[in-house]
């Protein structure tokens, strides 16, 4: 028979082993049975640099930053842990092209549009999209508050995007439009002077704002009739798309979508809209 102090030490021993198998999965817990491009495994892609507010550090796999955490979200949704997801490097061109992905789906950004969707799928949008304008001080549209002002400027954005296609069928420049392969080739031509105005989303307008050289965050575009979204990016026909729009779909029903933009984009707000 057990004297009473080896029983308090064994009791409080098996508490704690007990406590400990609750919070630790085992090494053959379960996983989805989804086909995936690594069985038991789920691979993300993204580009690099992977910069802020949407990552952190330019290290997608630390959970940090809006779309590391919607990742990861969207991830433990399906069914996979943390230690169960790989993050691989995808450029943004490469995404939105057809062809064979080394990724089961993207999250860099990618606003959801009809031409887009003839070569890739996206999953249900996970983030509602501004398009904005950012200069540095001093500059002739630093003050712009009508879209007119910005109309007889030299005018740059990415490659590709939406934020290209909003300067070409929003502001209607008179002068070329400088194209760059990224926000941060685009960036560094706006604190350069070689561009008076860059157009990126909003969100990443704050960053540049608060992170480039005398940039500063002029305004915004009103709202248009349809709204637009940034979605997860799969293959075309992937058979993941169905799963991970239904993931993306009860994370922005629970509130995680609005929890994650509440941490992770606090200071995106308040910007001027452009009078049409």
């Amino acid at each position: 028979m057990l004297n009473s102090k080896k029983l308090s030490i064994f009791t409080a021993i098996s508490a704690a082993a007990i406590a400990t198998s609750l919070i630790t999965p085992t090494a053959n817990a379960a996983l989805p049975n989804l086909p995936t491009l690594t069985a038991g495994v789920l691979t993300i892609g993204t580009d690099d640099p992977a910069y802020g507010p949407w990552f952190d550090s330019n290290t997608p796999a630390n959970g940090k930053g809006f779309e590391s955490a919607v990742a990861f979200a969207v991830a433990k949704q399906l069914g996979y842990p943390a230690s169960k997801v790989k993050w691989v490097k995808a450029s943004f061109n490469s995404v939105i092209q057809p062809g064979k992905k080394n990724f089961d789906f993207d999250i860099n950004q990618i606003s959801i549009t009809e031409e887009r969707k003839n070569v890739v799928d996206f999953s249900s949008g996970y983030y509602d999209v501004a398009q904005a304008v950012v200069s540095v001080k001093g500059s002739s549209i630093a003050k712009a508050s009508k879209i007119s002002d910005l109309s007889k400027v030299a005018l740059g954005a990415q490659v590709g995007t939406t934020s290209l296609a909003t300067i070409n069928s929003i502001v209607k420049p008179s002068k070329k439009v400088s194209v760059y392969d990224s926000n941060d080739l685009a960036t560094a031509a706006l604190t350069a002077g070689q561009i008076k105005g860059l157009v990126v989303d909003l969100p990443t307008a704050f960053y540049i704002a608060a992170t480039a050289k005398n940039a500063v965050l002029v305004g915004q575009f009103p709202a248009q009739a349809k709204s637009e979204q940034f979605g997860l990016v799969l293959s075309k026909g992937s058979a993941l798309t169905s799963k991970v729009s239904a993931a993306v779909d009860a994370l922005r029903a629970n509130g995680t979508l609005k929890a994650i933009a509440d941490k992770w984009l606090a200071n995106v707000g308040g910007a001027p809209v452009f009078k049409k």
